[in-house]
């Protein structure tokens, strides 16, 4: 494995073995906070599913869908087909992938903590709207003003959290992110269960209280230090050194900083990132930024947990019963969160994603096959029936919390050298957010259309991505931010891609 120089991206040499500094209480103080951004992102997949199966909600705003779900002739898989109902839960996404562009300059040129900022006084403004909401449009204002909140807090989130971590830490404290998410989502369908009691406002309970993590996400904005690798390309090397003394609890902190600097250095003599991250040299950073988020979402997972409450409706479960089922869902995936957090820096992402992959292949194709043979378009599921898919859709549920649920984000944000990390981050939200608003978007008319074939539809690319990750992703486990492009010079396929200056300086 060869040192020295290596062309025009990374820094110069390896130094991991002399990186110093233990886990200090400031890291985790500043990883708890910066992660609350990821429970607004889950309150706000979770919310959105139990809002809409609520009668009160429907009944006010989207009377067509309310009159359908009363009708008994009407096909199990139909009764919830309206665009304008899955306009409101999508619009959101549209609006975070817009913003999360427009993002990208803000966190470069004026830190991880500016974009956090602005993401919280968004979601504060978009909760209140969606609370006080008197008709439609307010109601579309109020989730695209949580969209850009979305758009700024997830482009800025991970990195910071990426860029705080200690590298042998940076899986577990990154997944801080999905953690919070996970409980965000756990949270908004407790939330919803209670809610629903509270007629004819619980609805405006349910999507206000957004508002709650968000001021915890402004405050802790302002509160925050700035990651040290932001100081440093802002010329702030003093400061920057300050900082990364008191994340690592040493002094000794020089081969570390010279890394930052090293990586500083190239990335100020980029002034376009988003025209360099074409470049051959990024490519294979490029198509795991486009390839993450986009395989993460077809998953499927959105689609259960925006809308479990409507889904275990059209499998004949009870309003009481649908909300239930989906808090469940809720707090499986926070226990799976966990056990990945515990696990990926020991077996490494690799191990965790292909594990993943197999279960929620199995799982999805148990639930189709259940759902072909025991459900029709008017007929519902036997008690015994449907206890064995809500045990299978949780057990996918696990499979995806442990594996592209966190790496999802992980992996991304860790990846890319500091010249294009802004950028790169900007594409993978703007991907996340691209596929989420599509398939947020057209779930409703798919479970009309396949009816029990939308899980094969989503086994189908849990298989075509537990083979890319088997062939395509090297592991990421233990090698520092500053130093990941070596990896892709090691790669018995990316080597070829890079340019041959490139992989020739590295030894294979």
């Amino acid at each position: 494995m060869a040192g020295g120089s290596f062309g025009p991206t990374g820094v110069a040499k390896e130094r991991a073995e002399q990186y110093q500094g233990k886990v200090t209480s400031y890291v985790i103080i500043a990883c708890l906070v910066a992660a609350i951004g990821g429970a607004i992102f889950g309150y706000d997949i979770g919310v959105s599913g139990g809002v809409t199966s609520m009668d009160e909600f429907l009944e006010e705003f989207f009377k067509t869908v309310y009159d359908k779900k009363k009708q008994a002739h009407e096909s199990n898989y139909c009764k919830y087909d309206d665009q304008g109902l899955a306009a409101f839960t999508s619009s959101l996404y549209l609006a975070g992938l817009v913003s999360t562009l427009a993002a990208s300059p803000i966190t470069r040129n004026y830190g991880r903590r500016a974009s956090i900022v602005c993401g919280g006084i968004s979601f504060l403004v978009g909760a209140a709207l969606n609370a006080g909401a008197v008709n439609l449009p307010m109601l579309l204002a109020g989730r695209i003003l949580l969209g850009v909140g979305i758009g700024f807090g997830n482009q800025a989130v991970p990195l910071y959290l990426s860029e705080v971590a200690p590298t042998h830490l940076r899986g577990g404290l990154n997944m801080m992110f999905q953690l919070a998410t996970t409980i965000g989502i756990f949270t908004a369908n407790m939330v919803n269960y209670g809610t629903q009691q509270l007629k004819p406002w619980g609805w405006r309970l349910s999507l206000g209280l957004a508002a709650f993590p968000a001021l915890l996400m402004t405050l802790g904005g302002y509160l925050l230090p700035e990651t040290p690798n932001s100081l440093v390309e802002r010329g702030l090397t003093d400061k920057g050194r300050r900082v990364l003394e008191k994340l690592r609890g040493t002094q000794n902190v020089d081969a570390e900083l010279q890394d930052m600097v090293d990586a500083s250095e190239l990335a100020n003599s980029i002034k376009h990132p988003f025209r360099n991250i074409l470049q051959r040299q990024h490519r294979p950073q490029l198509v795991m930024a486009i390839c993450m988020p986009m395989f993460q979402i077809l998953t499927g997972i959105n689609s259960i947990l925006f809308y479990a409450p409507v889904l275990f409706q059209t499998m004949g479960f009870g309003g009481n019963a649908s909300l239930y089922s989906s808090a469940l869902t809720g707090a499986v995936l926070v226990l799976s969160t966990l056990i990945s957090i515990a696990l990926v820096d020991k077996l490494g992402r690799r191990a965790l994603l292909i594990s993943g992959g197999v279960q929620m292949i199995i799982c999805q194709a148990i639930v189709s096959v259940i759902l072909g043979l025991k459900f029709g378009d008017d007929q519902a599921l036997s008690k015994g029936y449907s206890i064995v898919v809500v045990i299978f859709i949780c057990l996918f549920v696990v499979a995806f919390g442990w594996s592209w649920g966190p790496l999802g984000w992980t992996i991304p944000s860790e990846i890319f050298p500091l010249e294009t990390r802004s950028a790169g981050q900007s594409i993978t939200v703007a991907v996340n957010l691209l596929f989420t608003f599509i398939i947020a978007q057209a779930f409703l008319s798919m479970l009309c259309a396949f009816k029990f074939g939308i899980f094969l539809f989503f086994a189908g690319w849990v298989l075509v991505m537990t083979v890319f990750v088997y062939f395509l992703l090297p592991e990421t486990k233990g090698v520092p931010i500053e130093e990941m492009t070596l990896l892709w010079k090691r790669h018995w396929f990316w080597k070829k891609v890079l340019p041959e200056a490139e992989s020739n300086n590295s030894s294979v």
